[in-house]
């Protein structure tokens, strides 16, 4: 029988961590983080991240796995977060997936493409030949190679149309060929994926948590949390940590080149658009019910869902 494991979505501020504990409660889960944020030790405050107490009783699996000036990738989410499904379900747990980056949801239960790293040498080629020959012939050369690329991607598209050509130089294979082999991949995985997404219905309600939850965030020491982050060495803005909604906007702060007030302005309005992204991408996702995480019956009515494929 395939093992089980329950996917639980939403967006920013919508009540992901205390409905997947309350889940726990009640089912033999263990979470998994899926969140590009809570993978970085330090970032504590702003990410929401559950304090120690709570990771007591409840542990979470890929939280505080990298420091800040590290990177970390959806490829090596998905190395991880098999791993972790791996040891929960041999423990005859069922693993519980909880978070907002829906990038990482994506590319573990459809597959993510194993592309080559980019080569210089070669992107300096097909730049010079753009150059001579403009990028609607770029494009019609990746539509000999790629057809199905090139009717995806815009003759306008240089980046994706630079992109396409470059792996087809370095692997010999079509970008499409190489992504189509990867879904085909996680659709034989030996995990079936149950997917539960939680989505407030009331959008002026889920911006009134994301307000209250960053004044929470500033009263807790955010800026202080920031301050801390601004003198390690090797830090930047830059970093791939940094760019999360709320430490771009506060390095700017700390860095003397806007005020407290303008920088909690700007994360409001980067997390409402957070929000609105994540909201988006659940509308597009396949397979997928949604629940009002507001609704004083939602744990009830997501373990109503949950019971008949942890049962069968």
């Amino acid at each position: 029988m395939q093992p089980t494991a329950i996917c639980l979505m939403g967006p920013t501020a919508s009540r992901k961590t205390d409905i997947a504990i309350e889940l726990c409660k009640r089912f033999p889960c263990e979470i998994i983080s899926v969140d590009s944020a809570l993978v970085y030790r330090g970032m504590d405050i702003g990410t929401a991240k559950p304090d120690a107490a709570v990771l007591a009783r409840t542990p979470h699996r890929l939280i505080d796995i990298r420091d800040p000036e590290e990177a970390y990738s959806a490829g090596e989410f998905v190395r991880d977060a098999r791993a972790a499904i791996d040891k929960i379900t041999a423990a005859g747990r069922v693993p519980l997936l909880v978070g907002g980056t829906m990038l990482y949801f994506r590319a573990l239960t459809a597959g993510i493409a194993d592309l080559p790293v980019a080569d210089p040498a070669i992107r300096a080629d097909i730049e010079a030949a753009a150059r001579a020959f403009g990028w609607p012939a770029m494009h019609a050369k990746l539509a000999q190679i790629d057809p199905e690329a090139a009717t995806r991607i815009n003759p306008a598209d240089r980046q994706r149309i630079q992109r396409a050509l470059e792996v087809y130089r370095q692997s010999g294979r079509s970008l499409s060929a190489i992504q189509a082999a990867a879904r085909e991949d996680a659709s034989a995985g030996t995990v079936r994926f149950v997917k539960a997404a939680l989505n407030p219905v009331s959008r002026a309600v889920l911006h009134q948590r994301i307000a209250e939850r960053l004044n929470l965030m500033l009263n807790k020491g955010f800026i202080d949390e920031m301050k801390v982050l601004y003198m390690r060495p090797g830090l930047s803005a830059d970093a791939p940590s940094m760019r999360a909604v709320g430490y771009r906007q506060f390095w700017a702060c700390v860095a003397g080149e806007c005020s407290a007030d303008e920088a909690a302005y700007r994360t409001l309005v980067a997390t409402r658009q957070l929000a609105k992204r994540q909201i988006t991408w659940l509308r597009s996702e396949a397979g997928l019910v949604s629940f009002d995480p507001l609704e004083a019956d939602v744990i009830d009515s997501i373990s109503a869902y949950l019971i008949p494929f942890l049962n069968a």
